[in-house]
């Protein structure tokens, strides 16, 4: 199984320099979409639900204290599958153009990260865990709705910031 840095390599090989933020959600819609697509949840790393939307506490050991990261010393984008690429390059094409910012008040707008914060002031810190299994019912319902807005037709002003 992938690590969660193998993916913020394979992130980061494809995307460029990016903001943490940004780099910290892109890591969790792949494994949300991973979970939906490939049923089997693409790396280990625990997902946590802290104020500023979903983070993997492994990857922000690692750039803590930076506000945007170029390359990943750690991890090796060369472990993951095909299907693993697959997954990350689908997240990238409908996510890859937001901005972290953006990332962050879509991922607050969804039930995971808000059933994990539950309780818990705006601003309040947390390690409550976002699970696999809360992620794998909500996208797995995203996936199934047809009236889903497509990442592109988003309106950004009918979504609280």
């Amino acid at each position: 199984m992938a690590s969660a840095h193998d993916v913020a390599k394979y992130i980061l090989e494809h995307q460029g320099s990016i903001s943490t933020w940004k780099l910290q959600k892109l890591a969790y819609y792949s494994q949300a979409w991973h979970l939906v697509w490939a049923e089997k949840a693409l790396f280990k790393d625990r997902i946590e639900a802290w104020a500023n939307g979903p983070v993997v506490p492994t990857l922000y050991n690692q750039h803590r204290g930076q506000f945007s990261v170029e390359k990943w010393r750690k991890g090796d984008s060369e472990r993951l599958t095909q299907a693993e690429k697959r997954t990350i390059d689908g997240v990238l094409s409908s996510y890859g153009a937001l901005s972290g910012q953006q990332l962050s008040q879509l991922t607050h707008s969804e039930r995971p990260w808000r059933e994990a914060r539950r309780g818990l002031e705006p601003t309040e810190p947390s390690s409550a865990q976002i699970t696999l299994e809360s992620m794998s019912a909500f996208y797995l319902a995203v996936a199934a709705d047809d009236d889903a807005v497509p990442i592109g037709e988003i309106d950004w002003e009918a979504i609280p910031a």
